[in-house]
């Protein structure tokens, strides 16, 4: 989003009778987030109540592990050093890994497709979240309501996005693998994640299936949603932003 009519997007939030707003997008710009706030990807999964958030961490929490790490998208064609063609040549090299590979992304996405995918990641103990056509992907959501901890391979594709919805330390809930290291070839991503205590596991695990109410959108048909879900976590993030406004506080390009 730049003034540059030449380039991709919209310049729409630039422009100065909405410079002051604060919009919620799935994405934001790394260079510029005073006027945006990044809100978790809708998922096909909606929980009504906080007994049902319960119900569903206690089946994310006793979920049988068979896969050590997963992945579901589709392979993008060029160059093959790359990240995600790294993660097709190791995870089909080991018998540790799951995948579902779609021929393109809109498979992956399609209507037929998100129950396999969620039994993958629901068998997973890991789930890869490699950069897609942009940093972030839906993925990570799913992986996260399916009790699955995500492994990222840049920092862009959520520590610095989703800065209300996720803890403050990455290391509590994922994993992050530079992309350097795998396109080099300096790391085994199975190695990687095969190093990582037990105990540590299960705590990652814990902390991911305490988020699940956070990246949730509640069902918009109930009319008894008793949970903070990620939209009120939004909505509670713009009114910080703009108190801050109102004290004098300068927000500055990270959105603090």
């Amino acid at each position: 989003m730049t003034d540059d009519d030449g380039e991709w997007g919209t310049k729409l939030l630039r422009l100065p009778a909405v410079r002051n707003m604060t919009a919620l997008v799935l994405e934001v710009d790394p260079w510029d987030r005073s006027a945006t706030i990044a809100v978790p990807y809708p998922t096909y999964f909606h929980l009504a109540t906080a007994a049902d958030v319960r119900a569903w961490q206690g089946k994310a929490r006793a979920a049988e592990r068979r896969w050590l790490f997963s992945f579901a998208g589709a392979a993008r064609p060029g160059s093959n050093r790359t990240v995600r063609a790294e993660i097709f040549q190791q995870c089909g090299a080991s018998s540790r890994c799951g995948m579902f590979r779609c021929a393109k992304a809109s498979e992956c996405e399609s209507e037929s497709s998100p129950g396999a995918v969620m039994r993958l990641f629901e068998s997973s103990s890991f789930c890869l979240q490699p950069r897609g056509d942009t940093a972030t992907r839906r993925s990570t959501f799913d992986a996260v309501l399916a009790g699955c901890i995500p492994v990222f391979f840049h920092p862009d594709s959520a520590y610095t996005q989703y800065t209300a919805h996720l803890p403050p330390d990455p290391a509590s809930w994922s994993v992050l693998i530079t992309h350097a290291d795998v396109t080099d070839r300096n790391v085994s991503i199975e190695e990687t994640l095969a190093r990582i205590p037990p105990e540590t596991v299960r705590s990652m695990r814990e902390e991911v299936i305490r988020l699940i109410p956070r990246v949730v959108y509640a069902d918009p048909r109930s009319a008894r949603v008793d949970f903070k879900d990620t939209f009120d976590i939004a909505v509670e993030a713009v009114l910080d932003r703009v108190a801050k406004r109102r004290r004098g506080d300068v927000v500055d390009v990270e959105g603090h």
